[in-house]
């Protein structure tokens, strides 16, 4: 069992890992082992966490979740199949706890009385600018 927060625990058979090939550093070895690990949580029937824990984690995970609410973490950080186990599984964690948090609401907020008098003198000086710029012909032009 492993314990996310004080209120949720997820059980070790909610979880797949899966160990495949990785590539990068590892010499002459590098093609015999499978030291990666592919971490497969099931969002949607996990039974460990409330729907709106799901609902937040899926839109957390974002790319990592497919059509079918199978959330999937590669870690081939490391060279050992053990500590990238552990990072996929510390990763999975981190992820669970944030969608433990409840989002706070934004509040909408008007623009200061000052902020907006600086707005509009900014535009106006603007304006000017860009009216003095413009060609007037003057009257040598036309003889």
């Amino acid at each position: 069992m492993i314990e996310i927060t004080n209120e949720i625990c997820i059980l070790e058979s909610e979880l797949s890992f899966e160990f495949v090939r990785s590539g990068g550093p590892g010499g002459q070895k590098v093609n015999k082992t499978s030291s990666a690990v592919v971490l497969k949580f099931d969002i949607r029937n996990s039974p460990s966490l409330p729907e709106e824990i799901k609902n937040r984690l899926e839109t957390i995970c974002g790319k990592r979740v497919n059509r079918k609410g199978l959330l999937v973490i590669h870690a081939r950080q490391h060279r050992s199949p053990v500590r990238n186990r552990d990072s996929a599984l510390n990763r999975l964690i981190g992820f669970i706890r944030k969608a433990c948090e409840i989002p706070v609401e934004r509040k909408p907020t008007k623009p200061s009385a000052t902020s907006e008098k600086d707005r509009l003198a900014e535009k106006k000086k603007r304006g000017l600018l860009k009216k003095s710029r413009k060609y007037r012909p003057s009257e040598e032009d036309y003889e």
